[in-house]
């Protein structure tokens, strides 16, 4: 079931008055919410909602045996056979298929003939998003951040919350269950936010990352030697513009759902493309991705407390394991590897502290620096494997064919896609201030109105968005 739908659309409206029926009895209202949750995870396979039903009941396990533990090394026994469990359970679906047939290969190159047999392996959708959400609990509880609870049922709606469910942001415990034991209460200023955040991202997916897809990005990476240097150079640039537009609008609309539900979820973009260096993009793209691995691996590892040589090593090992998260194959470890080695060369040019508020020069060119570094990376995720982005690569330097693909539109929303990271910081506060304002009859005309635009300008059919595939 997909957000820019009708389907999702009366689902959404039923769910949101059942939810706001039941406000006065706590448990039904949380019993609806993960009911409807399954239902939605159902819509995309219902044989993984017991995947989903049993990875909640070993994370509610563990958590219990953690907070039963008497002693420091029972509780870290007890955390680590639940992290292990979840990232073997992870390693199997997403992981299988890759390491077996690059140890085939490995076999074939020592001139072995006999190869271990590969069967296809379904994944199921959104799996690293709610196995980083239960490593994050069973941790939290680890490090006494937040208790282990009792109520199953609390831990259910945590783990399977329709908005976030299948590609974030990952929220935490900590910051999501204590919302649970308080009564919802929205305001006005919650609803007009809301709503705000949600026709936000139905406009950047529906019509900024759809049409770049198919006007121009996916030409551009099926066939880039089809092209010339220019047309490759436009689709590298409306692939960064895709990306940004496609999964910050999955994060707008999961927060501005969630807020009508009556629960808050923390920002997951601010404006990363204006970013003067890598240490700053990190800070501001999939912020809830980026401090997952800083909270939960970087820092484990030593983070910058055992020298320099062992910080570059561990920022570059945390963002090798990042680049493995978005999938397996080997673009995906180019692309962790050349942010890993980036940021470590950026931690041993300017030093701890001056990375941390970089500028590599005026910040003008800094920021068109880090923004050309980030594309090359976006070459890499967005290939169909390594060898195609070498292909886009040696394409970029061709340009012996006139631009077919240079049409008004895609520069058009290639500019506005960019120029979205150089408005005010709080320009969509501001926008909710003055929705804010208006009668509610005006409210809900203004809304129907915009969405009904942008479903008469979308493209037909609903393209999926772009991180289910993690």
């Amino acid at each position: 079931m997909l957000f820019p739908t009708l389907n999702f659309l009366i689902f959404f409206l039923i769910v949101l008055a059942l939810a706001w029926a039941l406000v006065e009895r706590d448990a039904w209202r949380k019993l609806v919410l993960t009911a409807a949750s399954y239902v939605f995870y159902a819509f995309w396979d219902w044989r993984f909602t017991f995947l989903l039903l049993g990875n909640t009941a070993a994370i509610y396990l563990v958590g219990l045996w953690i907070g039963a533990a008497r002693t420091h090394r029972a509780r870290k026994t007890a955390a680590g056979v639940g992290v292990a469990v979840m990232l073997a359970v992870l390693g199997f679906f997403k992981y299988f298929e890759f390491f077996v047939g690059s140890l085939n290969d490995l076999l074939r190159a020592a001139g072995l003939e006999r190869e271990i047999p590969i069967f296809e392996v379904i994944l199921p959708v959104g799996i690293s998003f709610f196995t980083f959400q239960g490593i994050s609990y069973v941790l939290d509880v680890y490090h006494r951040i937040i208790p282990p609870t009792r109520n199953f049922l609390d831990l259910a709606l945590f783990k399977s919350f329709f908005p976030q469910l299948v590609a974030g942001p990952i929220v935490r415990a900590a910051d999501f269950m204590p919302q649970l034991k308080k009564k919802p209460d929205v305001t006005r200023l919650h609803i007009s936010l809301g709503f705000t955040l949600i026709v936000w991202g139905l406009f950047k997916k529906s019509i900024v990352a759809n049409y770049l897809a198919i006007d121009l990005v996916d030409k551009v990476f099926l066939d880039p030697q089809r092209y010339g240097g220019l047309d490759v150079l436009l689709g590298v640039y409306g692939y960064a513009v895709q990306i940004y537009c496609d999964f910050s609008a999955y994060s707008d609309i999961a927060i501005g759902a969630a807020m009508l539900l009556g629960y808050v979820f923390p920002r997951n973009f601010d404006q990363p493309y204006r970013s003067a260096s890598l240490s700053e993009f990190w800070r501001r793209w999939h912020i809830s991705l980026s401090s997952w691995l800083r909270d939960y691996l970087y820092i484990p590892l030593g983070g910058n407390r055992r020298g320099r040589v062992r910080t570059y090593v561990n920022l570059t090992i945390t963002m090798l394991l990042g680049g493995l998260w978005h999938g397996a194959a080997w673009k995906f470890v180019m692309w962790g590897a050349l942010h890993g080695v980036g940021l470590a060369v950026e931690r041993l040019v300017l030093g701890k502290r001056r990375a941390a508020r970089a500028t590599w020069g005026p910040k003008p060119l800094a920021i068109i620096l880090v923004f050309h570094f980030v594309c090359l990376g976006w070459i890499f995720f967005r290939a169909r494997d390594f060898s195609s982005a070498l292909d886009v690569i040696a394409a970029l330097f061709d340009w012996s064919n006139a631009p077919e693909l240079a049409t008004p539109l895609s520069l058009l929303l290639i500019a506005l896609g960019l120029a979205m990271h150089f408005t005010p910081r709080d320009l969509i506060n501001r926008v909710e201030t003055l929705f804010w304002r208006m009668p509610a009859a005006a409210m809900g005309a203004g809304c129907g109105l915009f969405v009904a635009l942008v479903e008469s300008f979308g493209l037909d059919g609903a393209a999926p968005f772009i991180y289910f595939q993690f």
